[in-house]
């Protein structure tokens, strides 16, 4: 998936999700969430908490 496809899905702007991605900006606890629900892992499994 690109960070055009996936801005679009999260209704924000590429160069906002393109800030997540290189650390320049975190994302909200919401934006985490449905990050989570778009690739269905868990939250815990993004921020690196578990391997699964």
């Amino acid at each position: 998936m690109t960070q055009q496809q996936l801005a679009k899905l999260l209704q924000i702007r590429q160069p906002s999700y393109a800030r997540y991605e290189t650390g320049k900006h975190e994302p909200s606890l919401h934006t985490v969430a449905e990050i989570a629900r778009i690739f269905d892992v868990s939250c815990d499994y993004l921020l690196g908490l578990t391997d699964y």
